[in-house]
């Protein structure tokens, strides 16, 4: 019986996981994705998480940024979100829920009880197969989240999110100048070669 060309695919990704240099070291160093490097590199180049930051993860699951920025904040407090039931990580809460819905906003204000100095997103819109509508809704995505974090950030607030080289990159791009006075891109090491991703790195929010 022949394989699909499916399953050949879900074959051929589990060796590249396992050949992976960084996904062996998040095994290794008990991380729960191996994304946990990009934000480590991510903030070892602009250094906008510190012991005493406010910070929400959106799209947290599994957790591994979350559990990066768990290590630095000692004094700070992390929120972390998704729809995705994410188990649970010491100095970490979680809430249940879509960053879109109405009230998430108010519920997350209320948690810190003040704005937030830092927002972090490694979010991507569930995979179609069709590599460009992939692409136009994870950036439609990294968009809500920007104007999101817009809403939500301190006037000297940081906001760091994934988005993909595509068609409406320059959108993005623009839409975060418009809300942000700095407005930078880094692909870390950890990313893939073969990755369309990059992360945007945005500080100052812009008075209206």
């Amino acid at each position: 019986m022949k394989k699909s060309k499916k399953s050949k695919k879900s074959n051929t990704w589990k060796i590249k996981q396992h050949r992976d240099q960084f996904f062996k070291k998040s095994k290794t160093l008990g991380y729960r994705s191996r994304s946990a490097f990009k934000l480590i590199e991510l903030n070892k180049k602009y250094k906008f998480i510190k012991k005493n930051t406010k910070l929400l993860d959106i799209g947290a699951y599994p957790g591994g940024w979350s559990q990066v920025s768990s290590k630095i904040i000692t004094v700070g407090k992390i929120l972390s979100l998704d729809i995705k039931k994410m188990d649970q990580l010491k100095n970490v809460s979680f809430l249940q829920c879509d960053f879109l819905e109405e009230n998430t906003k108010e519920k997350i204000l209320k948690f810190f009880r003040e704005k937030l100095d830092v927002v972090i997103s490694d979010m991507v819109a569930d995979t179609t197969g069709n590599k460009s509508l992939d692409c136009i809704r994870t950036n439609q995505l990294c968009a809500d989240v920007i104007e999101f974090a817009s809403k939500i950030l301190k006037p000297n607030g940081v906001l760091v999110s994934k988005l993909f080289m595509g068609e409406d990159f320059l959108e993005v791009k623009e839409l975060a100048k418009s809300k942000f006075k700095k407005v930078e891109f880094f692909k870390p090491e950890s990313s893939r070669n073969e990755s369309k991703e990059t992360y945007l790195h945005c500080m100052i929010l812009k008075t209206l």
